[in-house]
């Protein structure tokens, strides 16, 4: 899951990530987030943005630690102010402008099973 309100980054990270097989939900903000959450079935990780209009990154991280079922999933801040983001007590921080190496390593560390259909058997 993806919670940014820039729509160029969230959709550069859904391309990068939907590009090595992961499938990706977004919202715009932190309130839109944790709407699409109890709709979902087990997001591996939370990819939030700390400053966002409506709910910001502080606020949804709040949020998530007051609700037993979503505490449990993994939080990453992707943010240009990384000394800001330690209120969050997320897992790790990606800082912007996002280097694609360190997202994708931190993303396989916690989202290893992708959502790709595995090849099929061929007959013989």
């Amino acid at each position: 899951m993806i919670i940014e309100d820039d729509m160029a980054i969230r959709e550069a990270l859904r391309d990068v990530l939907e590009m090595e097989g992961y499938k990706i939900y977004s919202a715009a903000n932190g309130k839109e987030g944790l709407a699409y959450l109890p709709m979902m079935t087990g997001p591996c990780l939370i990819l939030l943005d700390l400053m966002m209009p409506v709910m910001n990154g502080w606020e949804v991280a709040a949020a998530l630690r007051d609700d037993t079922i979503l505490a449990t999933i993994p939080v990453v801040v992707v943010t240009a102010y990384p000394a800001k983001a330690k209120e969050v007590q997320a897992r790790s921080i990606i800082r912007k402008p996002i280097d694609l190496e360190v997202l994708l390593n931190i993303v396989s560390k916690y989202c290893d099973q992708r959502n790709v259909e595995p090849e099929k058997e061929k007959a013989a």
